[in-house]
């Protein structure tokens, strides 16, 4: 019986009891009985295990609701909330970049952001225009994007991987007036320069050549912002910048990130995993993702923390770098842990001041020796995407959990995991036509209910209006309602590819793939069959392939495997297969 109904029946036999004088004694015991006796002990257990947790989740969305109420009303952007961060702290190292060792004071980022603000309406840019951003991770970006929204104008952060037709891509569907790149992805702008135009006008950070500057008809920006006056005055305006998706199953999409999107991010990895003002925080992941630039970075802009850059992620200095910059908190994402782990036994892993890791991605089955091994306390895991308004944390330290969903107030916030048909990838209705949630372990998709009114629970979408309706979903909890419905996007995994010829060739086919794709986007398996299975309405059957996976004992298609030590692909073998599955195999 439902819960709902359950608690109906025993209010309404306690209404009957009294209806009769039955003393009240009487009444309670027999309407608890009631409720008892029809299932409800088992929400009475429910509620005693999970009631500190609900209320310490409670605690955090109450937090960062009436924040995010207040800022809204008061039409604060992230420019003006950075600011009062700076007139708090004028001299604290507000960044800090690990390649150079340079640091940046909040004042020194906050007038170099002014000085990009100046710089962009000299270009005569205004509120809604968009200008890309293609550089690999380093605190100018940074002050670039922070720059560019205090007059209103709109950053497209670019993946610093894409090439050519993706970065293209990524180029068109941002409607972007101009770009600045660095100088060390000059040789990827030259790829693609003529299918820019001559309409967007260009600026390179970082040195290059005159010779070079003329090919690519760029002009220098460190020059023009060294001879910037400063300007301070922070522009209202809803949106702040573009964030791509990963394209892993299609081309990137450009995830719209509204100013009260970053604080919400933010702000829910501040107070569900208590990150504290005086806290340091190693950021090795790229600034043109939200994890590095929004729950990262965010703890700078938003809360005074000191942030330490790196330009890429590198297993061997980690921990040694953590220890010189005296770090306590430290970000990962997918496999990060796990290559961590992998690494030989060294005295810095466990002589650092690293308190708390945050990201997401951590495997059950690395999370505890992760702990034990690097003498790290608490692992802040969460689920989230960009775009999304169903975002989940792990607030208890369950090991596994992503996160959780009140059972015993779950109108609080309302999510839910629903079930979907394995084989079409719909979603699987009741006899209502609404959505069926999914029982304890089974899988399916995540939804949050849409409401635009409200900044937790509003969906901005992408730029572009059709990948837009695609992420909606209507009669998810009830009639009528609408909900955001996550994907399946992530790294990639297997292509399987029909080859009648017999002649596939791996080298060629990776060296295309390199040229075309990133490396998170190529494919770490191939399986070449003679044909490919279809449905009657002629879909790939992809459920026999995922549940066959890349065991060479199951199928006698031909399978391979991207050894990332070899840099080419290499057959599966019996052998191979046991040395990826018991992690001997990084992939």
């Amino acid at each position: 019986m439902h819960s709902t109904a359950r608690a109906s029946l025993s209010l309404g036999s306690l209404g009957l009891l009294r209806l009769f004088s039955v003393p009240w004694s009487w009444s309670l015991a027999a309407s608890l009985g009631v409720y008892l006796g029809t299932g409800g002990w088992r929400y009475l257990y429910v509620a005693a295990r999970t009631a500190r947790r609900d209320l310490n989740g409670l605690y955090v969305l109450l937090r960062v609701k009436l924040a995010l109420r207040w800022h809204v009303r008061n039409r604060s952007t992230i420019p003006s909330i950075f600011a009062q961060t700076v007139a708090m702290h004028p001299d604290k190292a507000a960044l800090v970049y690990e390649a150079t060792g340079e640091t940046w004071s909040f004042s020194q980022l906050d007038r170099l952001s002014d000085a990009v603000a100046h710089w962009a309406l000299a270009q005569g840019w205004a509120s809604g225009d968009i200008v890309a951003l293609f550089m690999e991770s380093r605190p100018l970006l940074v002050a670039l994007w922070l720059g560019l929204a205090k007059v209103g104008v709109e950053a497209a952060l670019i993946n610093f991987n894409l090439r050519r037709d993706s970065l293209t891509h990524c180029m068109g569907v941002s409607g972007a007036r101009g770009i600045v790149f660095g100088a060390e992805l000059a040789d990827a702008m030259e790829e693609v320069s003529e299918s820019l135009g001559q309409s967007m006008v260009r600026f390179c950070a970082g040195e290059l050549s005159p010779e070079r500057l003329a090919s690519l008809a760029a002009h220098p920006l460190d020059q023009l912002l060294g001879s910037a006056p400063q300007v301070s005055r922070p522009l209202p305006a809803d949106r702040l910048f573009y964030i791509y998706t990963s394209g892993t199953t299609g081309l990137p999409k450009a995830a719209i990130v509204v100013h009260s999107r970053y604080y919400r991010i933010a702000a829910f990895g501040y107070y569900a995993f208590r990150i504290r003002p005086d806290d340091i925080i190693y950021d090795c992941l790229p600034l043109y993702h939200s994890a590095g630039n929004i729950m990262g970075v965010g703890q700078c802009l938003l809360y005074g923390l000191t942030v330490v850059v790196k330009k890429k992620f590198s297993a061997s200095r980690f921990w040694e770098d953590c220890i010189k910059y005296n770090c306590t908190v430290v970000q990962y994402i997918g496999e990060i842990c796990r290559y961590l782990l992998s690494q030989p036994v060294r005295p810095s892993e466990t002589q650092h001041q690293v308190r708390l890791a945050v990201g997401n991605g951590l495997r059950p089955s690395v999370w505890e020796a992760f702990m034990q091994r690097f003498r790290v306390a608490q692992i802040g895991e969460f689920y989230g995407a960009t775009e999304c308004n169903c975002s989940i944390a792990n607030m208890d330290g369950k090991v596994g959990a992503c996160g959780f969903n009140s059972r015993i107030l779950p109108g609080v916030y309302p999510i839910q995991l629903v079930q979907v048909d394995e084989e079409s990838m719909e979603l699987v209705r009741d006899r209502h036509g609404l959505c069926v949630p999914c029982r304890p372990g089974e899988p399916g998709l995540l939804v949050g209910r849409i409401n635009q009114q409200d900044p937790l629970r509003r969906f901005d979408g992408y730029a572009s209006k059709d990948a837009t309706k695609k992420k909606i979903v209507h009669d998810v909890f009830r009639k009528g309602d609408s909900a955001y419905l996550s994907g399946v996007e992530g790294k990639a995994g297997m292509a399987a590819i029909a080859d009648r010829t017999g002649h596939f060739d791996c080298g060629t086919f990776l060296r295309e793939v390199q040229r075309a794709l990133p490396p998170y986007a190529r494919p770490v398996f191939l399986r070449i069959s003679t044909h490919v299975d279809t449905t009657g309405t002629f879909k790939i059957q992809k459920t026999r392939l995922q549940r066959e996976g890349f065991d060479p004992r199951h199928s006698t298609d031909q399978i391979y495997f991207l050894n990332p030590r070899a840099g080419r692909y290499e057959g599966v073998t019996e052998e191979l297969y046991s040395s990826i599955v018991e992690g001997r195999m990084s992939l």
